[in-house]
C-alpha cells in the first residue's frame, strides 16, 4: 500500500529549506523576502515552485534558482523539483514579510 503524503508536513519541510537560503546582497532569506510566490507539491512528490527576483537584472538570476531546486532536493521523498521564475507581479518591498522589514530597518 502507498504511503500517503502528508503535505502540510512537507510543505514546512520545504519553507525551512528556503529559508536558509539568503539573497546575497539582502541579509534575509529568500522567503521572507518574499521572492517565493508558491510551493505546489503533487502526490508524487514532484515540486513545483514559482519565484520571483528582485530585479530583471539580479545578478543571482542563474545561480539562484538552481540553489533553490538543489537544495529542495535534498528533502527526503522529493523526487522532482522544478524552479519556475516569473515577473509577473514584479518583487516590491510590500511582498516582505514584517520580519524581513524589521530585519532591515524598514518598521
Amino acid at each position: 500500500m502507498e504511503q500517503e503524503i502528508d503535505t502540510n508536513q512537507l510543505g514546512e519541510s520545504i519553507v525551512k529549506v528556503l529559508k536558509s537560503i539568503y539573497d546575497p546582497e539582502i541579509p534575509v532569506d529568500i522567503y521572507e523576502l518574499g521572492l517565493i510566490y508558491d510551493v505546489m507539491v503533487n502526490t508524487d512528490y514532484e515540486v513545483k515552485i514559482l519565484m520571483t527576483l528582485t530585479s530583471p537584472n539580479c545578478p543571482v538570476a542563474e545561480s539562484l534558482p538552481r540553489e533553490v531546486e538543489e537544495k529542495v532536493k535534498t528533502i527526503e521523498h522529493i523526487k522532482e523539483v522544478d524552479v519556475e521564475i516569473t515577473f509577473d507581479p514584479p518583487w516590491s518591498k510590500d511582498l516582505m514579510s514584517e520580519e524581513a522589514k524589521l530585519e532591515l530597518g524598514m518598521l
